[in-house]
């Protein structure tokens, strides 16, 4: 909870921040810009949370979506596929790659980081030959299907409120598996009078209740919500925290870490294929040389501020999510403070860094004062 509750800190201070100096931040144009991108984005962040709560990490995630974002168009314009099978296509490629890392890691013992790394290289390499190096796009049609990354099916007042309440109902859930609920009994009654107010128009910041939701953010708050249960109401959940703190334990205790370790994977390859999915339905035009690169980075970075431990056994999706709204924000102010592009990667490092490095600190010293009052 205490990493939530830093990470949404820094989501406040960078929106204030960025609406104080340029009111520009708050116009439904920018807001409908930053969620959707903030909601891809997401979508990817929570399947690399699997994989990292159990130790591991996936660095095909943009090689991925990649990999989709090319094959998409290509199946349904050149080879006549209707939308429905060129869907069911990419996304059952996906679930196939997720299989595939989680075998060679769990059977042969090979490690995720070369694993992945590798089929970072070789999806890429793929996505290239298959399409000529030719960009692949929609052209003027598909515009239903276009829907799911581009409409706008509700408010974003509206949206925030069900996310609100599921990641209440997360809290709540994982207060009880951990045992720490009466201690966030007060936290949990100030969330549901924001709530309340956000939901009924009381509480209306930047006019959320006239921006429109985009559609990828419905889909990353069912994806949130259904990740969260799993990971907090149910034993295939526990086990997946139970691996990344003790794999030897966790073994010994009769999971079946295999298992668990290999639905992580399947799990992260299929939410970066639907995220490659709604990727390409969004730009409309992709280019296999470039589109997803750097994609795993920010899934990952996401992840880690949000409060996934690379060393497992940690994380959860609430913190994920707006750990994903962070870079997006950070992204989108440098554009908007108009400080120079080329510093890009240099401050959302070094926020990263700054970020992960006082968790670290924090954690040290409550482990101290746990030490000293024992």
């Amino acid at each position: 909870m205490n990493k939530t509750l830093g990470i949404l800190g820094l989501l406040v201070l960078a929106c204030v921040a960025t609406a104080l100096i340029n009111p520009q931040f708050v116009s439904a144009y920018n807001l409908q810009n930053v969620i959707r991108w903030t909601s891809l984005f997401g979508i990817l962040s929570i399947g690399v949370a699997f994989v990292i709560i159990t130790g591991g990490i996936d660095l095909s995630i943009g090689s991925v979506v990649g990999l989709v974002g090319c094959l998409l168009p290509l199946l349904m314009v050149e080879h006549g596929f209707s939308p429905a099978a060129a869907i069911g296509a990419v996304l059952g490629l996906s679930v196939a790659i997720g299989l595939f890392h989680g075998l060679l890691i769990t059977k042969l013992g090979l490690q995720p980081f070369v694993v992945t790394l590798c089929g970072l290289l070789f999806y890429r390499g793929y996505a290239r030959f298959v399409t000529g190096d030719q960009t692949q796009g929609f052209g003027t049609g598909f515009e239903t299907l276009r829907g799911l990354a581009t409409g706008k099916p509700t408010t974003v007042a509206t949206s925030i409120a069900v996310l609100a309440a599921g990641a209440l109902l997360l809290e709540v859930l994982r207060g009880r598996r951990e045992q720490e609920g009466p201690r966030r009994g007060p936290l949990l009654a100030a969330g549901a009078v924001f709530l309340a107010a956000l939901a009924t128009g009381v509480f209306d910041p930047g006019g959320l209740a006239q921006v429109r939701a985009p559609a990828p953010f419905l889909i990353m708050i069912v994806i949130a919500l259904a990740a969260g249960l799993f990971l907090n109401a149910t034993v295939g959940g526990r086990y997946l925290y139970a691996i990344g703190r003790n794999l030897t334990a966790a073994r010994y205790s009769g999971i079946d870490t295999d298992r668990i370790v290999i639905g992580a994977y399947v799990a992260c390859s299929a939410l970066a294929g639907l995220g490659g999915v709604l990727f390409a339905l969004d730009v409309n035009s992709v280019q296999p040389a470039m589109h997803g690169n750097f994609y795993e980075l920010y899934a990952i970075a996401a992840a880690v501020l949000g409060g996934c431990s690379l060393r497992g056994g940690e994380g959860t999706v609430t913190g994920v999510v707006i750990g994903a709204a962070v870079m997006r924000v950070l992204y989108n102010s440098i554009n908007l403070l108009e400080i120079p592009t080329q510093l890009e990667f240099s401050i959302i490092g070094a926020v990263i860094l700054l970020g992960v490095a006082a968790d670290e600190l924090v954690r040290r010293t409550v482990a101290r004062r746990r030490r000293g009052g024992s």
